[in-house]
């Protein structure tokens, strides 16, 4: 019994060396791949005949999703830097769909689900008040610039070009000009159908 309390003594001991400095090697019982047989990107290699170890892109290589055909569509610019004024994906019931469902995942929490910036974080003592997109600022924006925005982020807005693809976020511009429209309809929006019943009451 002595003996076991001994030897757990010296165990618990053990612990009390952990982070001294010692010259020798430790023993590594359990490697966890902490030592590799490897070459690092910036060290030198004898493999190559360069003796570097780093290789460099063949001449010509383009990155993925890098080359852009169409410049405007991807930055929401003209080639003179201005915002393009109208969106460059042609809007139907699916763009609609999609875009919905595209600002509900990454627009609602802040700029809630109607665009009024009463989102879910503002119950939480949010720094930032979210802006309203129904702000006659913002509807009178160019397409383009609600696009760039959302793409590279402004003041405290995030940017979500890494999060969202070119064509959804082209369509989360036609969703948000949906929901500033119905907030800010006339009577001329109506179909002419609808006008008349109106008009007949």
């Amino acid at each position: 019994m002595r003996v076991n309390i001994i030897l757990i003594c010296l165990l618990f001991l053990t612990g009390c060396f952990r982070g001294s400095k010692f010259e020798s090697t430790p023993i590594h019982l359990n490697p966890n791949m902490d030592n590799q047989q490897k070459y690092r990107s910036l060290e030198e290699s004898n493999f190559f005949s360069d003796g570097s170890t780093m290789r460099k892109p063949v001449e010509g290589t383009i990155a993925r999703g890098m080359i852009a055909e169409n410049h405007s569509f991807i930055s929401g610019k003209n080639d003179d830097g201005s915002y393009i004024m109208s969106n460059p994906i042609e809007l139907s019931i699916d763009v609609l769909n999609r875009g919905q469902e595209r600002y509900n995942i990454y627009c609602s929490v802040c700029h809630s689900q109607v665009g009024n910036g009463k989102g879910i974080v503002t119950q939480y003592e949010y720094p930032v008040i979210p802006a309203n997109l129904h702000d006659q600022r913002i509807r009178d924006q160019a397409d383009g610039e609600m696009y760039n925005t959302i793409v590279y982020g402004l003041r405290s807005m995030p940017a979500y070009g890494y999060q969202i693809n070119t064509e959804d976020v082209w369509s989360i511009v036609h969703y948000v000009r949906a929901l500033q429209r119905s907030q800010n309809a006339s009577f001329e929006d109506l179909p002419e159908e609808e006008q008349n019943k109106v008009s007949d009451n």
